[in-house]
């Protein structure tokens, strides 16, 4: 059933194996006939075939492509700008981005830069700083899990080793277009973080002090189709309906994080990943791990809520948010995800930097979000739980 092509959210997203061989005409509705494109894709996408998959669709239409791949994980600011340049090089009306969140984060970015005064990092911890002058984005997910196909937050990292973000409402992509087809080659250790990474992001909405009524249902809906879908995907990488039940699933998590906003999990894993270089989905998903008893122990009913959605039964609220640990605990395991982090030379040694990595501004937001309270004390036993564990 996931094969089916469809057109979901009003036409803001695109879904369907094989639908990348209409992005010249998506170009063509959101640009028209005569746009030149900067198409950004990550090298790992390129040198997979993707990107001249891409580059095809859009000769198809006559449509003039720049390609730029100087996009790391974590991306730096200063590729931002670079992509933001190559735009105004080759005159480009529209920005295509294709890979995972790190592509799509910097193809959002430049589509702003490339029209503004400033670089990309006076943008840093801003919320709708852009003019309405921005080109309009495609978002093209490769992986299973950012969500940046839906959002409208970007993040990247300054020439200091921050991890910042910016919000803009008009940065959020025209057009998400999932293509299953397109994520099953990727290895089965990112299929299980970034799937966990679509998790984290369904479970941190719905209970965060910012959710939304609206957060509620894309929320759940993902979280049931992670547990459902990823390890068929894992077990079987080339199943499509698998593939494109991951796909629906981090998108609507995306949109879940776009109205209800992240928590003490991303602050962590932001840390985690200016620390050690921690993928972000393994990152959050060791942080909600350590904080997760806490935070149902703290907020039982919001938290019963996303026990339900995994299946759990419980005498009340408090029985249901109880149980919920141990099953996140459990599902972590079941599809491979390593918990301990030495291999990215961190221990119980570096819980001081951790925690106090985690303190800082550009963290604050999704600190405050959290729905237990955090002093210095509660941050230094996560980070200490986090570190400890294997």
């Amino acid at each position: 059933m996931f094969e089916t092509a469809l057109e979901i959210l009003g036409g803001r997203v695109a879904f369907g194996a094989g639908r990348i061989d209409g992005l010249g005409g998506d170009v063509i509705a959101l640009a028209g006939p005569e746009a030149r494109v900067l198409l950004v894709a990550d090298p790992g996408v390129t040198a997979a075939g993707l990107t001249g998959r891409a580059e095809a669709a859009l000769a198809a239409r006559a449509l003039p492509c720049a390609v730029f791949t100087e996009v790391r994980s974590d991306p730096l600011a200063s590729q931002i700008d670079a992509a933001a340049e190559a735009a105004r090089a080759g005159g480009a009306g529209i920005v295509v981005g294709l890979g995972g969140g790190s592509a799509l984060d910097v193809a959002k970015m430049a589509a702003g830069v490339a029209t503004a005064d400033k670089p990309a990092a006076a943008y840093a911890l801003q919320c709708d700083p852009f003019s309405d002058a921005v080109l309009p984005v495609v978002a093209v997910p490769t992986t299973a899990g950012t969500g940046a196909e839906m959002t409208q937050s970007m993040v990247y990292s300054l020439e200091n080793g921050a991890k910042v973000w910016c919000d803009a409402g008009n940065l959020r992509p025209r057009l998400a277009l999932l293509d299953p087809a397109l994520t099953t080659g990727l290895p089965a250790g990112l299929t299980a973080a970034t799937g966990a990474d679509a998790l984290v992001h369904a479970m941190e909405s719905i209970t965060s002090r910012r959710t939304k009524p609206q957060t509620r249902t894309p929320a759940l809906e993902a979280i049931r189709l992670v547990r459902a879908w990823l390890p068929v995907a894992l077990r079987e990488p080339d199943n499509l309906e698998a593939r494109g039940a991951m796909q629906l699933a981090a998108c609507l998590a995306g949109l879940a994080i776009d109205s209800g906003g992240t928590a003490v999990a991303h602050a962590l894993g932001h840390a985690l990943g200016v620390l050690g270089h921690v993928h972000h989905g393994r990152a959050v998903a060791v942080s909600l791990r350590a904080a997760l008893p806490g935070n149902a122990a703290a907020w039982p009913r919001e938290h019963a809520t996303v026990a339900l959605a995994f299946d759990l039964v419980g005498a009340d609220d408090r029985a249901l948010a109880a149980a919920l640990p141990a099953a996140f605990d459990g599902f972590l395991r079941e599809i491979g995800l390593e918990i301990g982090l030495g291999d990215r030379g961190l221990g119980p040694e570096d819980a001081e930097r951790l925690a106090a990595e985690t303190r800082k501004p550009e963290n604050q937001p999704m600190l405050k979000s959290n729905s237990r309270a955090l002093g210095e004390a509660e941050l230094l036993e996560l980070a200490r739980e986090i570190l400890s564990a294997d």
